[in-house]
């Protein structure tokens, strides 16, 4: 992802390791603009999608909202807050790898580049409310 604004895109990098909560490109670019204010919401959007075509990270669709963005880029599943929006990494048992693409491209007949795949459900916090 070389190019001119290097500096730009460590620190864009670094705060999307640094929001463990899958954040949206504007909670993004708002804890940039924190530490460099005179960053542009259009050069955040630009090297978080610059990001996900390398491989650096992932974009995560969910159905409650804005399209937000995960600093791991291995294979693996999100689960999603209904009520408050919250998304997580899930990881756990037979999920760890995502699913099977051999078998979707065998059931569909498509050639499966990508998948991405969320559990919705209530978390914990908004359980007990």
């Amino acid at each position: 992802m070389a190019s001119r604004n290097t500096v730009q895109q460590r620190i864009i990098a670094e705060q999307l390791r640094q929001l463990h909560s899958h954040p949206t490109a504007d909670e993004v670019y708002q804890a940039v603009a924190q530490q460099r204010p005179s960053i542009s919401k259009a050069t955040v959007y630009r090297t978080l999608n610059k990001m996900v075509e390398a491989g650096e990270a992932v974009r995560v669709v969910v159905g409650t909202g804005a399209e937000r963005f995960d600093h791991r880029a291995d294979p693996h599943c999100h689960v999603s807050c209904v009520r408050c929006g919250k998304v997580e990494d899930v990881c756990a048992g037979s999920f760890a790898d995502g699913v099977d693409r051999a078998a979707a491209a065998a059931a569909s007949g498509y050639e499966i580049l990508s998948h991405d795949l969320v559990f919705e459900g209530v978390c914990p916090a908004c359980q007990q409310a």
